[in-house]
């Protein structure tokens, strides 16, 4: 009677799910109540090894009874994971089905499966029937096929997209254990400084976290949290128009979807006495997505900086040579941690937020050999300056984002709001003592204390529409909202011998607020026509800037009710492998604090700078031609012409102006900003990825450039042009016994420095900042990496690197700002940081993605039936 009755129940709910199917045989998420589950694994037929990325179809005939025709209905897509394994549920138990597999370079496999439902056996054989394994499934590969491909368990490193470079950095062996900073030294087009400030195209570009604007700076992103950086030279009108032509690097950071649970552990360890352990975990069941990772970092970092200056002022020249050693000894934790809702098939809620805490100590030392000619009168002095400082940070962030897919395929709209705050204090202490020349002390020492604070706090608002008009167009649109308060103290003291204290220094206090409020929309068509597409944009932003000096109450803004950035994008395809495309966009670039806030700061007496609050924003035209070619074997080339326009650039600009302390003293040099005439920039670059044999990938990276920055109708020194190359290879050997190693070279002709380059994520620049009217040296540097995955599945790792192998990574700059014949200044600045450091990295991965764990019953592959209908959505587009 029990088999009787189970046997009924499950032939029912076959037929009550079949007979809930709408017209055309598309079953909706959550109306089956089917229970049947297949699974297996795909290997090799000749190494026996799975495959991972095969495509796996099951489909069953269906009778139209309007028609009166048998039609293949497909019931569900999957991919193998990389043990080769995959998992169908939610089917019907009763029928035959078609297995189909396919693979690039590999012959498909066709099979007729089905359920060994026997009437009359035990409840417990019922219902494990349902419960089936294939087996392993043997897949030959296709020679001609592979002629064409390389079949790779790993991703390429280099993928291309309609308007972005995509850089698979997860397997990146020499930046383990390190920061953001260290990735993008291996990410081609980008080039990073001592700072850690990143350039593009020698211009600097803004930073996104997961496709949006982020408070955070790279040395807080943790490296091994990020999957991909993005590379977006020329960005559509869909993303924001600041930048000013730069260009955006997003960041893509990991997240893990798979049912189960899994999660990773790390720690490394480095020649310093650095050192760091994280984590990250994943645990995914029916509707819920719950992503986690932490990481805290301890580091130490030593840097040498050496300074010549001579300036001459009408019969007065003064040189100086200046030394300095800094000690740097900080540390910071990351904490990051999310929820995926899957509402339903159409609807997901995900809300996310991160949290960054951390301190840096730094101890430096200054010498200084000062020599002083006054017409026929020479006087020498020495003096060090011993300055003691510390810096506190706090980030905290969040997001909440949300998902609807139309029932048109690929139809969708998006709406997420995005809060950042930042918070920051420091002090240093900077004293100072001269000597004449006989070694005595002139004055004396002087200390002086500097204490200052910050916060910053963003809001984003967003909204964008997707809609495929037809197969081959479709219109996009978006509403944004960007709100932003930033505030900054500073207070200056002088120390008293008299009374034995600090005594302040009005003049050189400063405290300072803003309001940054830019508000945009946005409208894109694209369309293909034969080989033949297009897209075109308009961006419409109103923005306003209000700062206020607190202490004098004085105000200045900026305001642009509307300004208009369009956007095209035009691609011809020659064939299967070739390609090219043109692009046009326009840009602009705000000033930011650093480059507004108007107070003198004397931290450094040799390079006393000031911002300048008249800065009105520059307006860039960007023109982009590229070729693609997909060569065979893995081998592919990407060339790209390219020409930018500035107008009004904010560049840095040497002026004299009244000594701020004592008038009556004579003038000094203030390093600042201007909005100079023009610039523009031209070149080709060059990215070509080679799979030299099937253990050895190379990827080469070469950008020939000329940057001219014309500044005539201000003054004539501030007119510059220099041809520029910059070149990047990285290496990467796969070698036996699950070793590998990774080389990285980069070089860096002499070039214009980057203008109007300030702090960045609330740093100011490790040393003096030189002029648009400047240059650097060339420089260079080698990075090495090694490998061994062990454990089953590879599942663990141990990585040793070194960066900087032969301490070559030595940046100088020079600078000359000639006012007249006998009025000019010189600097030439050399420095170096942390060469040779060796790091140990090792790395643990688990997981199980068997849901049973969870004890949830009928719930396992909800999940995944789900998230593969929207993949499959997603796919389409």
């Amino acid at each position: 009677m029990k088999t009787r009755l189970l046997v009924f129940l499950a032939l029912f709910l076959t037929t009550s799910a079949f007979a809930q199917y709408p017209q055309g045989g598309a079953m909706r998420a959550g109306q089956s109540m089917d229970m049947g589950r297949f699974y297996g694994k795909i290997v090799d037929a000749t190494t026996g090894k799975p495959i991972e990325a095969v495509t796996v179809q099951l489909s069953q005939n269906k009778f139209d009874p309007e028609t009166k025709e048998t039609t293949e209905n497909v019931l569900a897509i999957v991919i193998t994971d990389k043990k080769g394994e995959f998992t169908i549920e939610k089917l019907p138990v009763m029928g035959t089905f078609t297995f189909l597999a396919t693979a690039v370079g590999y012959t498909p496999i066709v099979d007729e499966v089905q359920f060994d439902v026997k009437p009359g056996g035990a409840p417990s054989q019922m219902m494990s029937a349902f419960d089936k394994d294939l087996g392993n499934f043997k897949m030959t590969q296709d020679i001609q096929q592979l002629e064409g491909v390389v079949v790779t368990a790993n991703k390429s490193m280099v993928q291309m997209g309609i308007d972005r470079k995509i850089f698979n950095v997860d397997q990146s062996i020499t930046s383990a254990g390190g920061t953001a900073v260290d990735v993008m030294r291996n990410v081609p087009s980008v080039n990073v400084d001592i700072d850690g400030n990143v350039s593009l195209r020698n211009k600097t570009p803004q930073i996104f976290v997961d496709g949006r604007p982020t408070t955070l700076s790279l040395d807080q992103i943790p490296s091994d949290q990020i999957e991909s950086v993005e590379i977006i030279t020329n960005p559509s009108a869909k993303f924001d128009a600041s930048g000013g032509g730069a260009g955006i690097l997003n960041i893509v950071l990991k997240k893990n979807r798979k049912a189960g649970y899994n999660g990773s552990v790390r720690a490394n360890a480095d020649s310093k006495l650095g050192a760091g352990l994280g984590g990250d975990f994943n645990v995914k069941q029916g509707k819920i997505n719950f992503f986690g990772n932490g990481m805290y970092n301890a580091n130490k970092s030593t840097g040498t900086q050496i300074t010549f200056r001579e300036d001459k002022l009408n019969n007065t020249l003064a040189t100086f040579n200046q030394t300095g050693k800094n000690n740097n000894d900080g540390h910071f934790a990351f904490a990051r941690a999310g929820i995926d809702y899957l509402i339903d098939n159409r609807n997901t809620l995900t809300v996310s937020g991160n949290l960054v805490n951390g301190k840096f100590d730094n101890n430096g030392l200054r010498t200084i050999l000062r020599d002083t000619t006054i017409g026929n009168y020479f006087a020498s002095e020495t003096g060090k300056i011993n300055n003691l400082s510390s810096f506190t940070f706090k980030n905290l962030g969040g997001t909440i984002s949300f998902k609807h897919n139309f029932a048109k395929a690929n139809k969708s709209i998006t709406a997420d709001a995005n809060y950042f705050s930042s918070s920051n204090t420091g002090s240093s202490l900077s004293k100072t003592q001269y000597f004449d020349m006989t070694g005595n002390s002139k004055f004396g020492e002087g200390k002086q204390l500097m204490e200052n604070s910050g916060t910053n706090n963003n809001l984003v608002l967003q909204t964008d529409y997707t809609d495929p008009l037809t197969e081959n167009s479709k219109i996009e649109a978006g509403l944004r909202a960007g709100i932003r308060d930033y505030s900054s103290q500073s207070q200056n003291f002088l120390f008293n011998d008299g009374t034995g204290k600090y005594d302040p220094i009005p003049m050189l206090n400063s405290s300072f607020k803003f309001n940054d409020q830019v508000y945009a929309g946005y409208v894109t068509y694209s369309q293909k026509i034969d080989n033949f597409s297009f897209q075109l944009g308009g961006r419409i932003e109103s923005s306003f800037y209000s700062g206020t000096l607190i202490d004098s109450n004085q105000t200045f803004q900026n305001k642009y009710p509307f300004s208009f950035f369009p956007s095209v994008f035009l691609t011809q395809k020659i064939d299967d492998k070739q390609d090219i495309q043109l692009n046009y966009s326009r840009k602009i670039n705000r000033p930011n604090f650093f480059q507004l806030i108007p107070y003198y700061n004397f931290q450094d007496s040799l390079n006393i700078t000031r911002g300048n609050p008249g800065l009105t924003p520059e307006f860039t035209n960007l023109l982009e031609l590229s070729y693609s070619l997909n060569m065979k074997r893995g081998n592919n080339l990407l060339a790209t012409l390219y020409y930018r326009n500035t107008n009004d650039l904010i560049a840095n600009y040497t002026y004299r102006d009244v000594n701020p302390l004592n008038s009556s003293m004579d003038s000094i040099f203030v390093s600042s900003y201007i909005n100079a005439n023009k610039s523009s920039a031209y070149g080709l670059e060059l990215i070509l990825t080679n799979r030299i044999t099937s253990w050895w990938n190379l990827t080469t990276n070469v950008n020939f450039y000329n940057n001219q920055i014309s500044g005539d109708l201000i003054n004539s020194d501030l007119t510059n042009s220099r041809l520029s190359w910059f070149g990047k290879l990285n290496s990467t050997f796969s070698l036996p016994k699950n070793f590998s190693i990774q080389f990285t070279a980069d070089y860096t002709s002499k070039t214009i420095l980057p203008p109007g380059r300030g702090g960045s994520g609330g740093r100011m620049m490790w040393g003096p900042r030189a002029n648009a009217n400047g240059y650097s040296d060339p420089n260079y540097g080698f990075d090495l990496a090694i490998k061994k995955d062990f454990l089953k599945d590879k599942s663990a790792s141990v990585s040793l690197s070194v960066n900087d192998i032969f301490a070559t990574r030595v940046y100088s700059t020079h600078s000359v700002s000639q006012f007249s014949k006998d009025v000019y200044t010189i600097q030439d600045n050399q420095s170096y940081r942390n060469p040779q450091v060796f790091k140990l990295s090792l790395n643990w991965r688990f997981g199980k993605f068997d849901t049973s764990l969870f004890k949830r019953k009928n719930m396992r592959g909800e999940q995944e039936g789900m998230q593969g209908g929207m993949q499959g959505m997603q796919g389409m587009q």
